[in-house]
């Protein structure tokens, strides 16, 4: 019998597959404890739908992470810092301190979390990677000054 899951069912698949079931699995176990709804036309109708849609959200935020990858590319992010002589840091630039400053003077608003780096310690150049999502990741140049 075909099945749609509505929760996670641990051996059978996740919410919203539609998967192969036997009959009385499904109706003494499953269709009881509302994991799963049988594949009438009508559940198959909406089930293409749900997965028409969700496809096609996928492939707008895969196109915003390639936008925004390519638009921080080119850019370069100055950050104004204390220092002291020789051009160290009496703090340190962090990764909440980028997505700010890429904020203020891109328009982007980035997760501090997807910024991969060490904290900056001292004045300079830097290359930045940052995970966009969808294993699509991008680079973010910060210049440093004091």
């Amino acid at each position: 019998m075909k099945i749609i899951l509505l929760e996670d069912v641990k051996g059978q698949g996740k919410k919203g597959d539609l998967v192969n079931a036997s009959d009385g699995y499904a109706r003494n176990y499953l269709f009881p404890r509302k994991l799963a709804m049988e594949a009438t036309p009508d559940a198959l109708h909406a089930y293409e739908q749900r997965e028409k849609k969700r496809r096609a959200d996928l492939e707008k935020e895969i196109a915003a992470a390639q936008s925004t990858a390519s638009a921080l590319k080119d850019k370069i992010i100055i950050i104004a810092a204390k220092g002291g002589t020789g051009g160290k840091l009496f703090g340190a630039v962090t990764a909440a301190d980028i997505a700010g400053a890429v904020k203020e003077q891109v328009g982007i608003a980035l997760d501090s979390k997807k910024i991969v780096m060490e904290q900056i310690k001292s004045a300079g150049e830097y290359s930045l990677k940052v995970k966009l999502g969808h294993e699509i990741s991008g680079m973010v140049n910060v210049k440093v000054e004091v």
